[in-house]
């Protein structure tokens, strides 16, 4: 699972991704599009539950979730007629599962803003307005193609064409297909066509340091415009970020605490973006790691062994499951077993956020 970071040029998108990835590569120059080709990195979901597991189960070493980030070149208006990186721009975003994008909210005379002010609500429509226009285009071009299939016995055709339409109906109003209403069938068919608009989105405030908390009036903006959308905000001041990830473990307690910040921003970020993915975390622990696995939520206890090796799912036999309360309530896996909080759960169970796990498994 991937998110794409996107936004209009010079809004602090490469800033970010390089502090959320930890890369030391140098700023980006102030013009559109110094971002040509996406680039990849992973960034790790902190969760403060690994260090309370630890505390029970020392490790040789902890290993955290970890999250797939795409940074791709800065959309301008007219990116569905070609306009700056236009449909190269568009198919890379195609190719994610979620969207982050980025949203100025601070002044910089040095910093140019392609449209010439700051009005991140504005922004966010620019681009609403792009990738709904890409859509409708998209599904226009495949419709006819479909339809002809639709005419003889595919009935996944004409499944398809039935959404297609759909679809276009609810774009035509100019509302994005995230906030479409779909059955099962018809969200696996919207998902093969890599809809832009239909894919959940998760706006960033690019805030100054004099607003970190995002209580000023360009980010309460942003959170009514999101709100509407059905999407959620998370304040970054990417500048600072970026200094922050720069220094060692000590140093950067230090300049957290004289910004006020309990943890860093990007922290904050990673979780809510493996949120909008519908991703959560279940534990393995022992005394070579504690680690967290990624899974989708809903995904069934077979399911999430074949994270760890496609042999545990095929071999599944049976999990053993506990909680992190028992583990703090019990202090050892002994003693949860021995008062009965040792669970064991079959091919049908759904997982838990914070399940910690034991699979047993035919080899």
């Amino acid at each position: 699972m991937e998110a794409g970071i996107v936004g209009l040029p010079n809004v602090g998108k490469s800033t970010l991704f390089n502090a959320l990835t930890m890369s030391k590569a140098a700023q980006s120059a102030n013009y559109p599009f110094c971002t040509i080709e996406p680039n990849e990195g992973m960034v790790s979901v902190p969760d403060e539950r690994l260090q309370r597991i630890t505390k029970y189960i020392p490790p040789q070493k902890i290993i955290p979730a970890a999250l797939k980030l795409v940074d791709i070149a800065g959309i301008v208006k007219g990116a569905s007629e070609g306009q700056g990186l236009g449909n190269k721009f568009l198919s890379h975003i195609r190719e994610v599962d979620a969207i982050l994008q980025v949203v100025r909210c601070f002044e910089d005379p040095d910093v140019i803003h392609v449209a010439g002010k700051v009005d991140p609500v504005s922004d966010m429509e620019t681009i609403e307005i792009e990738l709904m226009l890409a859509d409708i285009q998209h599904l226009d071009n495949l419709l006819p193609k479909l339809e002809r299939a639709a005419k003889g016995a595919d009935k996944e055709a004409k499944l398809k064409v039935e959404v297609m339409k759909k679809c276009l109906a609810h774009l035509g109003n100019q509302k994005p297909l995230r906030t479409l209403a779909l059955d099962e069938a018809e969200k696996a068919a919207v998902k093969e066509l890599g809809l832009l608009t239909a894919k959940p989105i998760l706006y960033v405030a690019n805030v100054d340091e004099g607003d970190l908390e995002g209580k000023g009036p360009l980010v309460q903006a942003v959170r009514a415009a999101a709100a509407q959308a059905g999407a959620n905000v998370v304040p970054v001041c990417a500048k600072l970020e970026a200094e922050i990830a720069e220094l060692d473990e000590g140093d950067r307690a230090e300049m957290l605490s004289g910004a006020g910040l309990k943890e860093p921003a990007l922290a904050v970020l990673a979780r809510a973006a493996y949120k909008t993915l519908g991703l959560q975390s279940y534990f393995t622990a022992g005394e070579k790691e504690v680690r967290a696995w990624t899974v989708p939520v809903g995904a069934t206890a077979p399911q999430a062994a074949g994270v760890i090796h496609t042999d545990f799912e095929k071999g599944f036999i049976r999990a053993e499951i506990y909680s992190l309360a028992d583990l703090e309530t019990y202090k050892t896996e002994k003693d949860i077993r021995a008062h009965g909080k040792l669970r064991v759960e079959g091919k049908e169970y759904v997982m838990h956020d914070g399940d910690i796990c034991h699979f047993l498994f035919n080899r």
